[in-house]
């Protein structure tokens, strides 16, 4: 951690002025120690990661840092290494609220162990559609669980003296022209589902930072970019709901200047440079932004730096260390969904087990997380293969991949295989040009990490060049990975180009991994020589300078994936243990793009098909964020879900399979059967940017109700590895504020087990309002013995029942009697009792 400078204004030493006059006295009178200019500076990030110190306030720079799957750290240290946690959605499919809080702490004790004070985490943003780039980042698609589960990570993140950062407000929901689009939601729609998290972590949690998403929206009161939306920055969040925290800029969204700072938003991310600055301090000597609106601003920074320890005369100790690895493999396997377990085949008898054959490209390397801004460097991933291998010492394990499903070709050896054209020097020729072509700087590159940072002004493109030697007979894929105004030669040939300039916000995390990109195959019967020329934009990035970015790619030849499946059937027909696992990567899902369908990447639905006709009794495992298809579900007699694990996947996997581990997951999403049977609404804006949210209220399972649809597997649903009968259910308690059921439950199962108690909510018969069939109202997860009856207490809110008016602009109760629907998912209910309002 960066020590704090020492003060040199004794009489502002915060913790002195704090004791003497309270905490709001304290800031206000650091506040007035500040010029205009100094107030200004504190508004604007000093690096990508860190915020202005001012040793005459006694404040010490804060770091940020991304975080939706552990802490990545600021960048500042070579190498750095983080806690690779399960993906948010495998966090929610635990329903466990006790769990999410155990979370919380270990993010507060990695953002410690890192020098970090804010952690760019959680993202509330709800999973609209099933193909949503981020999906895995968030939750669920429901408001009401996506605030449980992340309102305790919130809590116990910030009880440890982190500071969480609620994301990204508002409407944020697709990666298609994600800076550029108007998301159009009506007001009722915009309360009642997308605004419903933010809300609940602000007013009930109470949050220390918000961060203002990239898009714009149109909340039918005003349209504006979410960094200048008056009405929902300044109107809602700050006046309705009394958040007295920062309201960070997402990395490079804001755009202007006096219509951003009179808007709502307190901080420009990341810094230097920037529509504030120098210009914001125009702005207030010119009278387009009064003084008192950069006070609040600062006041705001400054009681965020009482909050993380950076006003304190010593920074707050780190968290507690926490049993960090044990906490993610519980997290992980307890997460687990058993989606189809026919003839309760699980826990398997782990001694009985001699010859495994583990299957299939998600067995042969772990894909344990998205890509994008989440993405972190784990010290070490425990694969599939690792973990059974471990847990089963006596069997012979045997993997194969069954077919590459892999997006992309791999990053070209260029030590081994690449040449200066000019010169025969091992690497590549980057050359910088300006607009007229004349080259400005060449040099060769003998290592090259995909980046040409620090350009020059007057730089228009980079031109990387390389002659490739391909030795090995067969189809070598070669392939270029970039965006904005790019072109890539093969052999003299343009085989790519992309004409759209490219902002520096896409281009930052994932979107380099163009999901328009077409390899080239080039045939190697003798060895050969393959000449590669590729263009590259310059990006101008603000406080990431300018740069081009491009990735050269190239395969090598291998097996067919005909071959490949073939020998996965054999090493199945012989095993004693077959585990097929399938899924997505971090090329598929990932910021920076949607996916254009849910099918599994390649062949990997005839890999299964086929070894199922072997292995009936396989155990197949799909390791994905988000939904994919699968046509052979009801082939399949145990089928897992295993989300993007984090680092603990092989661990998990054969605690869930030998019975070390519950896997007591619940889907946090529908399941879909089919893409055709996807409740319809748009998943990517329209030609004219608008992206129009025209199912209402009816998002995710909602929609699915509606329809009358039927799912591969409905919300909520889960089998865990015991079974459970719903034995009665009575409202306890009635108050202005909430009802209280109680639901007894048995376990008539076999073994010690969890359930999650459902209860859903359907309006009073003649209800006019278009409100859904039913909606999540509250849940309670319980544990109990074989042979036990144990009773579990539902609370549900008042703000389950209430609707939002759009005349009156405030939420009401239509009165009448409430149906509580109780169960183990949305469409599995067993009991029912109601209340009157």
């Amino acid at each position: 951690m960066t020590p704090r400078p020492t003060s040199s204004v004794e009489t502002f030493a915060p913790a002195d002025v704090t004791t003497r006059l309270g905490t709001e006295a304290a800031i206000e009178q650091l506040v007035g120690a500040l010029d205009l200019e100094g107030k200004v500076r504190l508004l604007t990030g000093e690096t990508a990661w860190r915020l202005y110190a001012d040793d005459r306030i006694g404040l010490r720079t804060m770091a940020v840092s991304d975080g939706p799957v552990g802490v990545r750290g600021t960048g500042e240290v070579p190498g750095e290494t983080s806690l690779l946690f399960p993906s948010p959605s495998a966090v929610s499919a635990t329903w466990d609220t006790a769990l999410a809080s155990r979370l919380g702490s270990l993010f507060a004790a990695e953002a410690r162990r890192h020098g970090v004070d804010v952690v760019l985490a959680p993202q509330v943003n709800l999973q609209r559609t099933p193909v949503a780039g981020r999906h895995y980042e968030c939750y669920s698609e429901d408001p009401l669980l996506t605030s449980a589960i992340s309102g305790h990570v919130i809590a116990a993140m910030q009880a440890g003296g982190v500071g969480a950062c609620l994301k990204h407000f508002v409407a944020n929901d697709s990666e298609t022209q994600r800076t550029e689009y108007l998301a159009q939601v009506d007001e009722r729609t915009l309360r009642e589902v997308y605004l419903a998290p933010f809300e609940h972590a602000v007013r009930e949690v109470g949050v220390w930072t918000v961060m203002a998403a990239y898009n714009q929206v149109d909340d039918g009161v005003l349209a504006a970019p979410a960094t200048e939306h008056t009405h929902l920055l300044r109107d809602v969040l700050k006046d309705e709901w009394g958040f007295d925290g920062v309201v960070i800029s997402d990395w490079l969204a804001t755009r202007r200047t006096a219509e951003s700072a009179n808007g709502g938003l307190d901080l420009v991310m990341p810094g230097p440079g920037g529509p504030w600055e120098d210009r914001l301090v125009a702005a207030v000597r010119s009278g387009q932004v009064d003084e008192s609106v950069i006070d609040d601003k600062v006041r705001r920074v400054l009681l965020l730096a009482l909050r993380v320890g950076a006003l304190a005369e010593l920074a707050p100790e780190p968290a507690p260390p926490a049993a960090d690895h044990t906490l993610l493999r519980e997290l992980a396997a307890r997460a687990t969904v058993v989606v189809r377990d026919e003839n309760h085949h699980l826990p398997l008898d782990g001694a009985a087990v001699r010859r495994v054959a583990l299957i299939g490209p998600n067995a042969f390397e772990a894909f344990v997380q998205g890509g994008g801004s989440a993405h972190v460097n784990a010290a070490h991933v425990v694969s599939p293969a690792e973990g059974l291998r471990a847990a089963l010492p006596h069997a012979e394990v045997t993997v194969l991949r069954g077919g590459d499903a892999r997006r992309y070709a791999p990053d070209l050896d260029v030590a081994g295989r690449a040449c200066d054209p000019r010169t025969g020097q091992p690497g590549l020729r980057i050359s910088t040009l300006d607009a007229a072509g004349t080259v400005l700087a060449s040099r060769v590159a003998t290592g090259w990490d995909g980046w040409e940072r620090e350009l020059p002004d007057d730089a228009a493109c980079v031109l990387v060049e390389a002659t490739v030697h391909l030795v090995e007979p067969g189809e070598h894929r070669i392939g270029l990975g970039t965006v904005g105004v790019w072109s890539f030669e093969v052999d003299g040939q343009v085989v790519g180009r992309g004409e759209r300039t490219a902002g520096a916000e896409v281009v930052l995390d994932s979107s380099v991994n163009n999901p328009d990109d077409d390899p080239v195959v080039v045939l190697v019967g003798a060895p050969r020589d393959v000449a590669l020329r590729a263009t590259l934009q310059n990006i101008r990035a603000q406080a990431y300078g300018s740069f081009a970015r491009g990735v050269l790619r190239h395969a090598l030849p291998g097996p067919s994936v005909d071959d490949e499946i073939a020998a996965a059937v054999e090493a199945a027909a012989q095993a004693d243990l077959v585990v097929v696992v399938v899924g997505t990567n971090d090329e598929v899902e990932s910021e920076g793009w949607d996916r254009p369908s849910l099918a599994l990447p390649g062949r990997q639905d005839d890999l299964v098909a086929r070894v199922l006709a072997v292995a009936p009794d396989a155990v197949v495992v799909v390791n994905a964020g988000a939904p994919v298809l699968l046509p052979w579900l009801e082939t399949a007699r145990t089928v897992l879900w295993t989300w993007f694990p984090g680092e603990e996947c092989g661990n998990a996997l054969a605690d869930v399979l030998l019975g070390a581990t519950e896997p007591a997951g619940r889907l946090p999403w529908t399941l879909p059967a089919s893409e055709a049977d996807v409740p319809g609404p748009p998943a990517r804006p329209r030609a004219d940017g608008v992206l129009e949210y025209s199912e209402g209220v009816h998002v995710g399972y909602r929609g699915w109700e509606l329809t009358g649809a039927r799912p591969a597997a409905e919300f909520g649903h889960g089998l865990g590895w015991t079974t459970w009968q719903y034995d009665d259910a009575t409202v306890v308690e009635e108050t202005a504020e909430s009802v209280v059921l109680a639901v007894d439950v048995t376990n008539v199962g076999p073994r010690r087990g969890t359930e999650v108690v459902q209860v859903y909510l359907e309006a009073p018969e003649g209800d006019a309002l278009d409100r859904p069939v039913r909606w999540l109202a509250g849940f309670a997860t319980v544990q109990a013995d074989a042979g036990d009856r144990v009773t579990v207490t539902v609370r549900v809110a008042r703000r389950a029942f209430e609707t939002w008016d759009v005349i009156a602009h405030r939420w009401v109760t239509p009165p009448g009697t409430y149906l509580f629907r109780v169960g183990r998912s949305v469409r599995d209910l067993r009991l029912a009792t109601a209340t009157d309002r």
